[in-house]
């Protein structure tokens, strides 16, 4: 199994795809990061035609481009949030839906203690050795200026990390902020397994820090009435409410549009019961330490039967929890177990809106697809004259940088690439260095409107 893995950022624009020009330029800054962060491919050999698509369809629709559609919130869904937000009047609603989603953009994780402890060592270590060159006749002083040093440095520079209280009032600034690039993003993670395993159907689902709902009607959208139960798990009353009245419309009196959804404010105790599809969304930053986190994890993938879907902020921090999700299912040793089947990385409003996220998929079943090597292309596609920059998560974990040619790499191989997109897989041969499957990915832009 591959366990080394990157993320891919995806791009949908508000019209659709833009066919062979991506609207979002790559910024200088973001290639540099890139180029820092990728080396050389090890050689894009070949086209991969295996499955012999090329005599079936021409290269701007080769098997490794998503086609995914324009994401609209349902019709129903976005009634009843303009029916709650007209009857509950909030005061400067436009200014506190900004400032929250920069809040919740920008949020970072809760600092560890063990960290807090290092960081201050190494303060402490470097302020000593500049005050030993400044002549002092009292050593007490001396450590008293060192200590107070330390702290006001870290206190400066430690981010100061608190739970959020949900109000009534603040759940509804949270509903016009969040629920429509909420729902883009996890129908976006949701369509990676539909398009890929058609056949997947989950009967059961649990949303873990269910919040407003969105999960629920992106998986309602995808599978429609043949999800049979969903569980939405929320700490918050408020949230559980709020959501609830979403889906009846609105009012207290209206019908639900979803049936079968029950709400609770804690995940089942039973390990033994298990839905076909696990999801937590824009939720595993709310937990106040690593140790939490990891626990959750672990409760969130023992109920698991089929699939885990993870989705984030498209930042670092949102890749920082991503990753630590992915490390404590693969390596953290679990002693409640008692599904012995081991995981595998499946994958890496009124107002329009786009939404930048991270997502990773872990499945309980290996998916084998012929095609589970192609690179994942993980940036904007810079077409030049007669050659093509890609950005690729390759299958053995890394980010590779490529110039494509069709000199070097042959017409189709180029061709391929030339009509390839962000966030699509492309049909090369790769020479890894270890044959292993699991893949990771990490979410992007979609657009809701």
């Amino acid at each position: 199994m591959r366990e080394d893995c990157c993320f891919y950022w995806h791009s949908f624009e508000a019209n659709g795809w833009h066919g062979g020009r991506c609207t979002m330029l790559l910024s200088r800054l973001r290639f540099q990061q890139l180029r820092t962060l990728s080396t050389q491919a090890p050689g894009l050999s070949q086209l991969d035609n295996s499955t012999g698509f090329l005599s079936q369809v021409p290269y701007r629709k080769h098997p490794g481009i998503l086609h995914l559609k324009l994401i609209r919130l349902p019709q129903k869904a976005h009634n009843a949030v303009q029916v709650l937000l007209k009857e509950r009047s909030i005061r400067q609603l436009e200014d506190r839906v900004t400032a929250l989603k920069n809040y919740l953009w920008s949020r970072k994780r809760p600092a560890e203690e063990s960290d807090l402890r290092a960081q201050a060592a190494e303060l402490e270590r470097k302020t000593k050795t500049y005050m030993a060159s400044i002549p002092e006749e009292d050593v007490s002083i001396q450590e008293e200026k060192v200590r107070n040093i330390v702290l006001k440095t870290l206190r400066k520079n430690t981010y100061h990390w608190q739970p959020l209280s949900y109000t009534d009032e603040l759940c509804l600034v949270y509903l016009a902020a969040r629920f429509d690039g909420g729902f883009a993003a996890v129908t976006r993670a949701l369509q990676e397994i539909r398009q890929r395993v058609p056949d997947f159907n989950p009967q059961t689902l649990l949303d873990f820090g269910s919040g407003v709902g969105s999960v629920t009607w992106a998986a309602h959208a995808i599978w429609g009435d043949r999800i049979g139960e969903y569980m939405c798990v929320d700490s918050s009353a408020s949230m559980n409410k709020l959501s609830e009245l979403v889906m009846k419309g609105g009012t207290e009196t209206g019908d639900m549009h979803v049936s079968e959804v029950y709400f609770r404010q804690f995940l089942p105790l039973s390990p033994k019961v298990q839905y076909d599809l696990v999801v937590s969304a824009f939720s595993l930053n709310e937990l106040s330490s690593m140790a939490e986190r990891q626990k959750t994890i672990q409760t969130l993938w023992r109920k698991t039967g089929a699939f885990l879907v993870l989705v984030e902020n498209g930042t670092k921090e949102g890749h920082q929890l991503l990753m630590e999700a992915r490390e404590t299912v693969l390596h953290v040793q679990d002693k409640q177990i008692w599904d012995h089947r081991p995981p595998h990385m499946f994958a890496p409003n009124s107002q329009q809106q786009c939404e930048k996220f991270s997502f990773l998929i872990l499945s309980r079943n290996f998916v084998g697809e012929a095609d589970a090597h192609w690179p994942r292309v993980i940036s904007p596609v810079l077409r030049r004259p007669r050659h093509v920059h890609c950005h690729m998560c390759c299958a053995d974990g890394q980010i590779y940088h490529d110039v494509i040619t069709a000199r070097r790499h042959g017409r189709d191989l180029y061709r391929c690439a030339r009509n390839s997109e962000w966030g699509d897989r492309l049909p090369a041969l790769v020479p890894f260095r270890n044959s292993d499957s699991e893949e990771i990915a990490s979410g992007g832009k979609s657009t809701a409107t």
